[in-house]
């Protein structure tokens, strides 16, 4: 495993994390991260060592820890951007809606985690040799 470039391709999600609290609506950012997704699944096609499933599933782990800590630290100024998941919140059963955010941070960290490792899988495939 090369953490140095977990790491590195995690810092989209602190890039990420602030800019969907206050700049991304919710309708564009799943646009942004198919690019991100597309450059990381490339990026560890031709820099990690092999694993390379292994490296998707680990960085998107490693982004879902700093969105989940950015939305749970700026969850004010989140959810005044967000009417949309506010509105979900509250449908949901008797938790805090913090709580909840951390409780999902890591199940969509896995969900995108198998997705990125997929296409960074898929990339070694289609690319050239190194």
């Amino acid at each position: 495993m090369n953490w140095k470039l977990v790491f590195q391709l995690s810092l989209f999600g602190v890039v990420m994390a602030v800019a969907t609290v206050y700049v991304i609506p919710s309708t564009v950012e799943p646009w942004c991260w198919l690019v991100i997704f597309l450059v990381c699944g490339y990026l560890i096609a031709k820099q990690a060592p092999g694993k390379f499933f292994l490296h998707g599933l680990m960085t998107s782990l490693v982004n879902s820890v700093w969105i989940t800590a950015a939305h749970v630290l700026l969850f004010d100024a989140y959810i005044a951007h967000h009417a949309k998941e506010a509105a979900m919140m509250q449908n949901m059963p008797n938790l805090p809606p913090r709580l909840l955010m951390l409780l999902t941070g890591p199940i969509v960290g896995v969900v995108t985690g198998i997705v990125l490792g997929v296409i960074a899988v898929v990339m070694v495939k289609v690319l050239p040799p190194r």
